[in-house]
């Protein structure tokens, strides 16, 4: 705990300064008091700071509070129902994809311990706190391996009994994400999505009142903070969570940053024309700070090999939480938060036999950003080094959800839309672009001119060849191509 606190202290410290131009007359004067007329100023830019450094923190927390209030416009409610989906376009949420169905449940410690009971099959599964900090892995990542199991999540501070036979994970916070995904390992949807329904979740105390479970998979949906993150609503929604959950102390620093805006627990949130000018200026410098972090970062190591324009979505970290051995490293984690939802152990493995492996492709051969304008192709050798499967699937670069386009489909994936390709092919051709390559529909994604795109490129179940560097897919070439009858524009 002291060594959380430690690292937080240090990105106070590192964060919260502000840098003055060496030419600008002192604010200090010479006998050692400011200057009456720049004081404001000063105290402004401190605010601004502090606000801007409180953004960047509690982002992921803002972005689970989308979650759970996305899940409950859905009619879910919390300890009793959760929704089910297979993700399409319509589906608006950081990164998901098309490649498994997903269950999403929100669950309130504050009625006791909740119990997760995973059967025998191919789930993967995480619980994270309303920071989005892990718990637990479970499924095909977890300790049993698939093989099933009862997961136990502790409240904050827990001092009743605990009962033998589970696996237990402890939480900061009282609400949690119990996150469930199904793969269809054999290429039938359907079935994993039935599948899902036979993970069992509960109260501790209530074990014979399990969460029900309803497919939205045809109805539009948004569970992300995307209509929050630039404006004050982010502030609004953050006091709510402070306001709902008990403090944690490694965070100790930052509840005391929040309260200088204030933000603080047990307090009305009443920001004055001032604050809330400077809430909103740090609340748009904010997102874009992070998305420069998640598409601009320069940082050598988030290449995957270096004659390919490819990225590692999330760095290297064995903790899920981006600990490292000097403290948090806040740059991994505001580039992972702002692609992505949730975050664990798993999901940045580099070892064969990891759940999945994410690369992320945002630029072309030549180094220039995907353009939904432009027409690209994708070379990727063939057989693919995964156990299970593997897909593309493209985002667009503004919500960081699947493209949206007349076509209604955003991934092509190797038991779906890929599964005819000849099992002695060495190499497969992919295509992205506004209009469909004649003869190759069923290999082409469609993306809008105007909006600029990314991939994830996602292997389950990799292997050897995945990460020694002697597999790698080919750069996005710009091309051009007989056009097929594809059409161009939006489907909102």
């Amino acid at each position: 705990m002291l060594k959380h606190a430690v690292s937080l202290l240090l990105i106070v410290a590192g964060c919260g300064a502000f840098a003055k131009d060496k030419k600008s007359p002192s604010v200090i004067q010479s006998n050692g008091f400011p200057v009456e007329k720049s004081a404001q100023s000063v105290l402004d830019e401190q605010d601004y700071q502090r606000a801007l450094m409180a953004y960047r923190f509690w982002y992921p927390t803002v972005s689970a509070e989308g979650i759970f209030q996305g899940s409950r416009n859905l009619g879910a409610v919390d300890n009793e129902s959760m929704f089910i989906i297979a993700a399409q376009p319509h589906h608006v949420g950081l990164t998901l994809n098309s490649d498994t169905p997903y269950g999403g449940a929100n669950m309130d410690l504050s009625a006791g311990p909740v119990v997760v009971d995973v059967p025998p099959g191919s789930f993967v599964g995480l619980v994270n706190d309303h920071n989005q900090k892990w718990i637990l892995d479970f499924g095909l990542p977890g300790p049993n391996k698939g093989k099933g199991g009862k997961h136990l999540i502790l409240p904050p501070n827990y001092k009743g009994n605990i009962p033998q036979g589970y696996q237990v994970g402890r939480s900061a916070t009282n609400k949690i994400l119990v996150a469930i995904r199904s793969l269809p390992i054999d290429g039938d949807l359907k079935k994993a999505m039935a599948e899902m329904q036979k993970v069992k979740i509960y109260l501790l105390n209530s074990p014979n009142k399990q969460m029900a479970m309803f497919d939205v998979t045809e109805r539009k949906s948004d569970i992300s903070l995307l209509t929050w993150e630039d404006n004050m609503k982010f502030w609004t929604s953050l006091h709510k969570v402070i306001s709902e959950e008990p403090l944690n102390p490694e965070q100790m620093a930052m509840y005391g940053i929040l309260d200088n805006l204030g933000i603080a627990k047990g307090k009305e949130f009443k920001p004055d024309a001032r604050m809330k000018a400077i809430l909103e200026r740090a609340a748009k410098d904010g997102k874009e700070q992070m998305i420069v972090t998640a598409f601009g970062d320069k940082r050598p190591e988030r290449i995957t090999w270096k004659d390919r324009k490819w990225e590692w979505a999330g760095y290297i970290s064995d903790n899920g939480d981006f600990m490292t051995g000097s403290g948090i490293d806040m740059q991994a984690r505001d580039r992972w938060f702002a692609q992505a939802i949730v975050a664990s152990p798993a999901m940045f493995s580099r070892n064969p036999g990891a759940g999945s492996l994410y690369w992320l492709g945002l630029r072309d051969s030549k180094g220039q950003y995907l353009d939904g304008g432009k027409s690209y192709q994708l070379k990727v050798p063939y057989p693919v080094p995964g156990k299970l499967f593997w897909s593309v699937t493209a985002y667009d670069a503004k919500t960081r959800s699947q493209v949206q386009a007349s076509q209604n489909r955003a991934a092509l994936r190797s038991l779906f839309e890929l599964k005819d390709i000849p099992k002695d092919s060495t190499e497969v051709t992919l295509y992205f672009g506004p209009t469909a390559p004649a003869g190759k529909e069923n290999y082409w994604i469609q993306t809008v001119p105007g909006r600029g795109w990314f991939t994830y490129f996602r292997i389950y179940g990799p292997t050897e060849p995945a990460f020694n560097g002697s597999w790698r897919p080919g750069d996005f070439e710009p091309a051009t191509f007989p056009k097929g009858p594809g059409k161009i524009g939006l489907n909102h």
